[in-house]
């Protein structure tokens, strides 16, 4: 079976969504460790203003302190043009992310609520950041409640297809589709991505209702090869914007990689230290998070392969 392609995005899409901070040697320690279990992407950090976002005021300290690791990308978010300046800043400086992602709402009630934007006004500044960018890092476009809107409901698949070809158009290849209230169903998933053509798509996926595991599965069988997921099923919306209630988090790295790896499918990451990785998440936010191996342990099956 194809070989897949994960993004670990614990120490932002995670972290955003705590309301305490987690010291910069920390997440400079478990970015290092993920790249160095495997990890072709590592989701590092946000360029978020401070007073909205303050777990990455210290987004340019940790960059400048990463050591990185060859042929990783690492992973920073922009929300508008002056957070594409501050990360080409970085990169001039020597120190910069080598990705940068683009993030639109499918639905126009939480891109107002989320971006504090219109649709129409929010895709007027993406246009603004990828020109900014002057191709000095590969883009990654993210359309959000691809599958579901906390405020509007049901999202017609036409506009998210619309806005993955919009990204295409901007010259943004890799795409994610995000799942971000966990409304989406194996079936839902297959219809979507039948729908997308070209360039690399990326399932971003909630585990809010835990579906995100076979929804995962669902989008593998349709042909995607990249995911994104964070170590303890954390993250969700940043502590400050609130929606939804329950568990709001991303599907959880460790289950992920343990079923991947029980099918036969190739992750890249190194089992042996997959869950003391786990382990480490749980103690940098000191408490017991979600995913399921860390408590049973791996597949024993996978021993026997």
């Amino acid at each position: 079976m194809d070989a897949v392609t994960l993004c670990e995005c614990f120490a932002r899409d995670g972290l955003q969504h705590e309301s305490a901070l987690v010291p910069t040697a920390t997440k400079r320690a478990l970015v290092e460790r993920f790249a160095a279990l495997g990890f072709r992407r590592v989701e590092a950090t946000s360029y978020s203003n401070p007073k909205v976002v303050p777990q990455f005021a210290d987004a340019s300290e940790l960059l400048r302190s990463l050591e990185r690791k060859a042929g990783v990308h690492y992973k920073a978010t922009c929300a508008n043009v002056r957070a594409v300046e501050r990360a080409l800043a970085d990169l001039d400086a020597g120190f910069g992310a080598n990705e940068i992602s683009l993030l639109a709402s499918a639905s126009e009630a939480h891109s107002q609520k989320n971006l504090n934007r219109s649709r129409g006004e929010q895709w007027q500044n993406i246009e603004q950041m990828a020109r900014a960018a002057k191709d000095r890092f590969r883009l990654i476009g993210t359309v959000s409640v691809a599958f579901g809107c906390p405020f509007e409901g049901k999202v017609d698949p036409a506009v998210v297809v619309a806005d993955y070809e919009k990204f295409r158009s901007l010259g943004v290849e890799h795409v994610a589709v995000g799942d971000t209230i966990g409304t989406a169903t194996p079936a839902a998933v297959k219809a979507m991505f039948a729908r997308i053509k070209g360039g690399t798509p990326i399932a971003h996926f909630h585990d809010t209702r835990g579906t995100g595991l076979v929804n995962y599965v669902a989008a593998y069988e349709a042909g995607v090869r990249w995911f994104d997921s964070a170590f303890g099923g954390v993250g969700g919306h940043p502590a400050k914007v609130k929606y939804g209630g329950g568990h709001t988090g991303n599907v959880c790295t460790e289950d992920l990689v343990n079923l991947f790896e029980s099918m036969g499918i190739a992750t890249g990451v190194d089992l042996d230290g997959l869950l003391a990785t786990a382990e480490l998440c749980e103690q940098a936010l000191g408490r017991e998070l979600y995913g399921r191996v860390t408590r049973s342990g791996l597949n024993p099956l996978l021993s026997a392969r």
